[in-house]
This record gives structure tokens, C-alpha cells and sequence, in this order.
């Protein structure tokens, strides 16, 4: 049994619509065993899908074909994950290094000023690096 690479990287949850894992097949963004995969490339279990997803690569092994969409858990055991960690980027703390502190404003206090919005923004920006 074989299934069309787009219909499997919908059905695992990769991409959120059918159309979107069209798309990136079709825009060679994504590969089956080192070649460029069209949409109606065939998959077997075993194969190894490799997925340029901005700054990131995933790669991923089938280890089960499906044809729908199926929960996250399901999907899950349907691939086993290869790709390497995140790339950190210069100047960034990983999630867990850093505990941002958000903007809090008193309950009952109204929407906030124009001034204070401002505030708020080049706080985030401050916090962001940006």
C-alpha cells in the first residue's frame, strides 16, 4: 500500500490543510528520500520526508501510512521525529532561560492610554531584542 506524500503530511498534522502540504510539495519544499517529492509522490513505510519549514528542517521516518487525519496522539506514532533541535538564535535565551515578565495593569483600571500602549510595546520590544 502506498499514499500520496500530501495526503500524509496533512494526516500527521504537519500542515493544517490539505492545500498547504499541496503547496509546499508542489514549491519543492519538501523531499522523500532525498529527491524532490511532487504532490502525488508515493509513500511507503520506511521512507524518510525531509520538510523546510522557515529556519527549520524536519525530518521525518514513516512508520505507519494514513489517508485521514487522525488525533495528534495517533499521529504522532505515525512518524518517528529525526530532526535536529531549533536552531538558537544569537542573542536569544531559550524559553526556559528567561521569565518574562508581562505588563500587568489593575483590574477595574480601563483600557489603556495611548501613552501606555506605547509603553507596553517597547517593553515587548525591549524583551524581544528587536
Amino acid at each position: 500500500m502506498a499514499v500520496r506524500v500530501d495526503k500524509w503530511l496533512w494526516a500527521v498534522r504537519v500542515y493544517k490543510s490539505r492545500s498547504g502540504a499541496n503547496d509546499a510539495c508542489a514549491s519543492g519544499r519538501v523531499r522523500v528520500n532525498g529527491d524532490v517529492a511532487k504532490p502525488a509522490t508515493k509513500l511507503k513505510v520506511g521512507d524518510r520526508v525531509e520538510i523546510r519549514r522557515r529556519d527549520r528542517t524536519l525530518i521525518l521516518d514513516v512508520e505507519q501510512l494514513l489517508e485521514k487525519r487522525v488525533s495528534a496522539a495517533l499521529a504522532a506514532d505515525a512518524y518517528g521525529d529525526q530532526s535536529p533541535p531549533p536552531p538558537v538564535r544569537p542573542g536569544k535565551a531559550g524559553p526556559e532561560d528567561v521569565l518574562i515578565e508581562q505588563a500587568r495593569r489593575e483590574r477595574g483600571a480601563g483600557r489603556p492610554t495611548k501613552r501606555d500602549r506605547r509603553q507596553m510595546e517597547k517593553m515587548k520590544r525591549d524583551i524581544r531584542g528587536g
